[in-house]
């Protein structure tokens, strides 16, 4: 699978993507630094950020680059296992680490841009 490039780490002046980089809805997967892999989920004007660890194994969730969805789109998805997670909250809700959580980035929308927040 093709490595996103890493980005420098600035901090909270790290410029994650831009939203457009994004499909609406969708994913993309980022690496900062010497940080764990993390995705970014868009839906519309929202965007959540997660650790690209599945709390059932600590396997990255997507199969291909960005592809962090169910088909529908509706739901995040770990390939590996097939557990489902709510975009907005990152809590399992099927599969084998139901009732468990991926664990948050803190992000922010900066004038389009997807910016690290911590």
């Amino acid at each position: 699978m093709e490595e996103p490039p890493i980005l420098e780490d600035k901090g909270t002046d790290t410029e994650l993507c831009a939203l457009s980089d994004i499909e609406n809805p969708g994913g993309k997967g980022i690496r900062v630094g010497r940080r764990e892999r993390m995705f970014v989920i868009r839906d519309g004007d929202s965007v959540y950020g997660y650790m690209n660890l599945c709390p059932h194994q600590g396997t990255t969730l997507d199969w291909k680059p960005d592809a962090f969805l169910t088909v529908e789109k509706d739901y995040i998805l770990c390939a590996t296992h097939g557990a489902i997670f709510e975009k907005e909250s990152g809590l399992c809700t099927w599969g084998p680490c139901q009732g468990r959580r991926l664990a948050p980035i803190k992000i922010r929308l900066e004038d389009g841009h997807v910016m690290l927040d911590e």
